[in-house]
């Protein structure tokens, strides 16, 4: 005991001894810098540089650029790109999905596997019919008769030839201020018009509803088949008031005005015409004034 306590002694006296650094000028030996220091302060102070180094390398290798020259780390780069990648496939696959829908949806009319008299039966069979009040519509006297004389047609001919050679007379959905005109430089294949929340968008012709759904760029959308292979498009609804396969007649309330979509610039209706799978300016079948 009395040996480890003399050991302990002298270990604790080396290390508490005070040695003193001096330097001088060499010439004329002119004390400049003094330091007094012991054992124990040599080896805490080294051992707090030793610390704070490692801590120090640490931090720099995990925020900055450096981590990628060490294996196992990836590359920011490379990290950017694949979170890019993972996006724009998410993205992709929902455009697959909504035009697989569309495809389908109007797939049956265009190979003419859809007829008028399944159409009818479909709608006898149908218990849920949406009504709307005429008073809703703010109809005017020259809308009413117009609607008389439509009704009044014999809408369902016996002949399929007729119906095709029929000549078709389009007229105008909506009235309202036209913001964009038909572009087909700058691929705008529509006549863009302006009106109020609500207002009834109506039929451009007497035709079959092929597609009324929700898409996630053009908001609510409805698409109408019409004799001689026309299609009329009516996107950026507030609401639609027809299904798939009801028959419409010209003049009819099909939606009304909203601001439906990702890609709408306020309420207004973006309106299309396409003629034998053709976009076509609608401007040169309907005055829209």
């Amino acid at each position: 005991m009395v040996k480890n306590n003399k050991k302990k002694g002298k270990l604790k006296q080396k290390l508490t001894n005070k040695y003193r650094l001096v330097v001088l000028n060499e010439n004329t030996f002119e004390e400049r810098f003094s330091l007094k220091l012991s054992r124990l302060n040599i080896y805490i102070l080294g051992g707090l540089f030793s610390i704070t180094l490692i801590f120090a390398t640490i931090l720099l290798i995990a925020f900055t650029p450096l981590k990628e020259y060490i294996p196992g780390y990836s590359s920011t780069k490379l990290q950017k790109d694949a979170t890019k990648l993972t996006i724009d496939s998410d993205s992709l696959k929902n455009r697959l999905a909504i035009l697989e829908n569309y495809t389908n949806a109007i797939k049956s009319v265009l190979t003419g596997e859809l007829t008028s008299d399944e159409v009818i039966d479909s709608l006898q069979d149908s218990a849920k019919r949406i009504q709307i009040e005429e008073s809703s519509l703010d109809a005017t006297k020259q809308d009413s008769i117009f609607r008389e004389k439509i009704e009044s047609r014999d809408r369902f001919p016996l002949s399929d030839e007729s119906q095709e050679k029929l000549k078709i007379v389009f007229f105008a959905p909506i009235s309202g201020n036209i913001s964009q005109l038909f572009n087909s430089e700058n691929k705008h294949f529509a006549i863009d018009v302006v009106a109020k929340v609500g207002t009834p968008v109506k039929a451009a012709a007497d035709g079959t509803v092929i597609f009324s759904e929700w898409t996630t760029e053009t908001g609510y959308v409805i698409i109408l088949k019409h004799a001689n292979n026309f299609i009329s498009v009516y996107k950026h609804n507030g609401t639609l008031l027809k299904q798939q396969g009801d028959l419409v007649q010209s003049g009819e309330a099909i939606a009304s005005i909203g601001s439906s979509g990702e890609l709408t610039t306020g309420p207004h209706l973006h309106f299309e015409l396409w003629s034998d799978g053709y976009a076509v300016n609608p401007a040169n079948y309907i005055d829209f004034k």
